[in-house]
């Protein structure tokens, strides 16, 4: 792996999350990212930016980080033991909006490059990432929108990508305690070195470029929607789920923690109010119970328009 490849990478990652917070910026049209940059006495750092109290987003968190280790922590060779003790570098940006306005999905994004010497091998590298979308209220315009952007990224890339890591996403962002997704799902992928170096880089710039495009539209369309207190509740109480799967399965939040990053990054996903109700049940033929009944069953969205 030549030291070139490994700075194209942090080059558009570093790019990535400039246009990702100058959009945000213009969407909230209020607050404005606070930045901290950050060292790890392990090797590497990052660059962390949390929008907080906007006319929009209550929080949003867009972290840079590219870290360095003499070995690979155990959520990262769980599938790849002959990695076990080798140093790596890993690098990605990684975010996570949540709105005021239920009407507003929460969405997570994430790209990133990991590279690791054995110490009797070659250099072994791959791609990971993708996005998905976690509607409180489902909207069938926006979960087709969401989709087919997904879609589009795909596409130049391979005819069954879209199918493959939508079918990933969905199994990945499912809280198996609850018996249930964590939203409608997107893209994600990982181990991904499809084409050689370049190709492979490619495919994750498109997922990384398409974000916006499949986010913005969304915000767009239902941040001035009247919204009750007892919808923002039902609200608060959903943000639960995110709560639950970031700290209990997420492997990212696993990789940070094990690898010893910042802490402060590492949870910045958390929403910044969330509450749990008892044996909660939505009522029969209500907005809240089609979420659970409609929006939380992966199908494709892609065929409807």
């Amino acid at each position: 792996m030549q030291t070139a490849q490994t700075e194209k990478v942090r080059h558009y990652l570093l790019a990535l999350q400039d246009r990702i917070c100058d959009a945000l910026q213009g969407d909230d049209g209020q607050a404005r990212f606070h930045e901290d940059s950050w060292t790890r006495p392990e090797g590497g750092g990052g660059r962390s930016r949390v929008l907080a109290d906007g006319a929009v987003f209550e929080k949003a968190g867009i972290n840079f980080s590219d870290v360095e280790g003499s070995q690979l922590p155990a959520s990262a060779t769980a599938n790849r033991p002959q990695l076990a003790g080798a140093p790596f570098r890993a690098m990605g940006v990684s975010l996570v909006v949540h709105p005021h306005n239920p009407h507003v999905p929460t969405t997570h994004m994430n790209v990133r490059f990991f590279y690791a010497q054995p110490e009797n091998g070659d250099p072994i590298w791959w791609f990971g990432g993708g996005f998905d979308l976690t509607p409180y209220y489902g909207q069938r315009e926006d979960a087709v929108h969401w989709h087919q952007t997904a879609q589009a990224a795909c596409q130049p890339f391979g005819e069954n990508h879209y199918q493959t890591f939508k079918k990933t996403c969905d199994e990945y962002f499912y809280l198996p305690h609850r018996g249930e997704a964590r939203g409608i799902g997107g893209i994600f992928f990982d181990d991904y070195t499809e084409g050689g170096f370049e190709a492979a880089f490619a495919f994750m710039q498109s997922v990384g470029d398409h974000f916006l495009p499949a986010y913005q539209p969304i915000v767009e369309r239902r941040k001035a929607t009247p919204y009750t207190d007892a919808q923002r509740q039902f609200q608060l109480y959903r943000r639960g789920r995110y709560v639950e799967f970031n700290l209990v399965y997420d492997r990212g939040t696993l990789f940070g923690l094990q690898s010893k990053g910042r802490t402060e990054s590492i949870l910045m996903s958390l929403p910044p109010l969330v509450r749990w109700d008892y044996d909660y049940h939505p009522e029969p033929k209500t907005p809240e119970a089609e979420l659970y009944e409609v929006f939380l069953k992966p199908q494709d969205w892609t065929s409807e328009g």
